[in-house]
């Protein structure tokens, strides 16, 4: 932690005012949990401060003098003890910081440098700022010293708007001049502190925050590993914080464990020591779990046999980190398969699903035949216990550390990742809406006339005068229809048929479908004609109850004479089907939410709520 040192010894009542508020001030900073660790010393005295007024400065060996002569508040002098302790924590003293596109300009660094710790100070909103924040005055997009220094160079040249520096017209930082040449195996022992505030910060937050706290006194390969993604890997970082790793023998064996598992409902991954993998192989096994949670694999089944859904998730998340050479592979329970490259999780199920002898005996990381993905989703996350619910913590975390990866450039990640992880971001499409779009693809707008066939007298101020009305012509809503097949067997409760044949009915009204070509079928067909939409929705007496074989229903629609060739279907089932479907035309399902097809659909599936 930074130490202050005082030329003369004072009783707090004898202490002058300004000396006393710079204490002060160094009390807040050594509270803090992320600043009291760092390393330097601190001078109450105005050594290197040439200009009346200046405040504090800091040197290429990472002491800090401050003025104790300058009235400041205790925050304000935290502020700019913290400010000073960051120059030297970031490595701005470091010659391979300094871009070498361009020659090396100290003032312009300076400047830069001070805009970037004012920023950092900003956005963790510590001690009170002696100036406004810079993202009002630069772009926020210069996320980075070396950014804000081409910058600089190319706007600003010699001449700058507002100062950053602690001190009016004079650096902050002494000896930038001449930057540090570390040898090649040194490194910055202040920035390798830095790193440690850091996760110690995090960790303290955690304990504060959550359920489960930190425990300290471990020193496992599993640990250090899980202390790797907090400190320098942004990407899964927030999910990594947020979940207890649990490495008990007893409880992985109990639970038929072999190397790990996670329970993203509980916050909980369980991992096995016993296993024998190094620190390396746990980074890619840990990895593997978060990315397990954070896309939502445990909600994402839908109705798909879990085993054989775990082993698709396995090949899709294992390829991602191969790519992004995150750890190593584990000796066993790794499943990769380089045929299976880009492919989404869903994808892969859908080839799986086909050789169900063959991929139904893979071992996962929890062991043979048996899923690592524990449990469903719950309300809310309990070791964050804020009232958040878990979808939206797993996308939050999610989305934040992929903003800030990619911000900063540490390091590649697969498009189709980037994508997923996006496309979870993003509020789902109501089920309505999906289908007004289906509906709207099938039937597009008809043009109105205006005509004397069906008279309209609506207009109030003359009653008796009739009016044309606008309405398509005859001969364009002739072939204007769809079929629907109802699956009407016993595992299809009467509100899911209801709330279907609602939708149906009022889609119908408002895209000028006359009538629609209604069937019943559970093991038989029955064909109820042409219904018009007030029908199907109000006085449709359904029939059957029985079991579910909808193919007759759907050949007697392609081959009845009266039903136009090119008319779409629309099947409403529960997915529960004794057989594949095959369609010849046009086609969709529209089904239950978390139901699923026991084959791959050609046309698009709408799930209700």
């Amino acid at each position: 932690m930074p130490y202050l040192h005082t030329k003369y010894y004072y009783s707090k009542d004898d202490m002058p005012q300004g000396l006393r508020n710079l204490t002060d001030g160094y009390q807040i900073l050594q509270a803090h949990p992320l600043f009291g660790q760092l390393r330097g010393e601190i001078y109450a005295k105005a050594s290197h401060l040439s200009r009346k007024g200046a405040k504090a400065c800091v040197t290429r060996s990472g002491t800090v003098f401050a003025n104790p002569a300058v009235l400041l508040s205790a925050d304000e002098w935290a502020y700019i003890l913290a400010h000073c302790l960051l120059h030297h924590a970031f490595g701005h003293f470091d010659w391979d910081r300094i871009p070498q596109s361009s020659e090396y300009q100290p003032t312009v660094w300076s400047k830069a440098c001070d805009i970037y710790v004012t920023r950092f100070l900003a956005d963790i909103g510590f001690g009170t700022p002696i100036f406004a924040d810079p993202a009002d005055e630069y772009p926020i997009r210069l996320n980075s010293e070396e950014k804000i220094y081409e910058y600089l160079l190319r706007t600003e040249s010699a001449s700058f708007r507002q100062s950053y520096s602690c001190n009016a017209d004079q650096p902050d930082m002494i000896g930038v001049e001449h930057p540090i040449v570390y040898k090649t195996n040194e490194s910055n022992p202040c920035a390798a502190q830095f790193t440690h505030a850091i996760l110690c910060s995090v960790k303290s937050t955690i304990s504060d925050a959550s359920s489960h706290g930190w425990d300290e006194s471990q020193d496992t390969p599993i640990r250090r590993a899980a202390d790797w993604f907090l400190a320098n890997y942004p990407l899964l970082g927030g999910l990594a914080a947020s979940f207890q790793i649990i490495e008990n023998v007893e409880t992985c064996h109990r639970l038929q464990i072999h190397i790990a598992a996670v329970n993203a409902a509980r916050g909980e991954i369980y991992a096995n020591p016993s296993c024998g993998l190094n620190e390396q192989e746990w980074r890619f096994v840990l990895a593997h779990e978060y990315l397990h949670a954070g896309l939502q694999h445990h909600r994402r089944c839908q109705g798909r046999d879990p085993y054989l859904w775990n082993i698709a998730c396995d090949y899709v998340v294992n390829d991602w980190l191969v790519e992004m050479q995150i750890g190593e592979l584990p000796r066993e329970g790794v499943l990769y398969d380089e045929a299976l490259h880009g492919l989404s999780a869903e994808s892969v199920y859908d080839k799986i699903v086909k050789e169900m002898r063959k991929f139904g005996k893979l071992a996962t990381f929890r062991g043979y035949s048996l899923g690592d993905i524990f449990g469903s989703s719950s309300p809310h996350f309990e070791g964050m216990n804020r009232g958040i619910s878990l979808d939206d913590f797993f996308r939050n975390a999610l989305r934040e550390g992929l903003d800030y990866h990619m911000t900063r450039d540490r390091g590649y990640l697969p498009a189709s990742l980037i994508e997923e992880i996006r496309a979870l971001s993003m509020p789902p499409i109501p089920w309505e809406v999906q289908l007004a779009e289906w509906f709207n693809e099938q039937f597009p707008p008809l043009e109105k006339r205006r005509s004397y066939a069906r008279p309209s007298r609506r207009q109030g101020s003359t009653p008796d005068i009739p009016r044309p009305r606008c309405m398509p012509l005859e001969s364009e809503l002739k072939n204007r229809t769809f079929g629907v097949v109802l699956d009407t067997s016993g595992s299809m409760s009467s509100h899911e048929i209801g709330l279907a044949l609602g939708a149906i009915a009022s889609y119908a009204v408002s895209k000028d479908v006359p009538t629609v070509r209604v069937v019943f079928c559970d093991a038989q067909a029955y064909d109820a004609g042409y219904l018009s939409p007030e029908e199907i929705a109000g006085r449709v007496e359904v029939k059957g109850r029985g079991g579910t074989i909808l193919q007759p229903a759907v050949t007697l629609l392609e081959e009845a004479a009266d039903f136009p060739k090119d008319g779409p279907i629309l099947i409403i089932t529960d997915g529960k089907i004794e057989d594949r479907l095959y369609v010849h035309r046009e086609h969709a399902y529209l089904m239950p939410k978390g139901n699923r097809l026991p084959f791959q659909a050609k046309g698009k599936v709408f799930r209700f709520a």
